[in-house]
């Protein structure tokens, strides 16, 4: 296995982030429209992938903006630097 420096492992992070982005915008798009789009401020605001992950995967069950704002909410509005413990979406 290659050796992978800490600049590269950081470039690829941001692929996965900015990859994660562009689909969950073109899901909140298509599942809600242009009422989805108003979460996007909040929602590109989050740098852990896991949590914008769980997002991606949120889009397939949520049926309300509600329900898939409860994904990250708790990330989104805790003091810089505190852990928050995801939930697996329900599927």
């Amino acid at each position: 296995m290659p050796y992978v420096t800490g600049v590269e492992r950081m470039w690829r992070k941001q692929g996965v982030r900015e990859g994660l982005l562009a689909g969950i915008e073109l899901g909140l798009e298509l599942r809600f429209g242009g009422e989805g789009l108003r979460l996007l401020p909040e929602i590109y605001r989050i740098e852990d992938v896991d949590v914008l992950q769980a997002i991606h995967d949120g889009l397939r069950t949520a049926g309300t903006l509600k329900e898939l704002r409860r994904i990250y909410q708790d990330y989104v509005f805790q003091p810089a630097g505190a852990k928050v413990e995801l939930q697996p979406a329900i599927v």
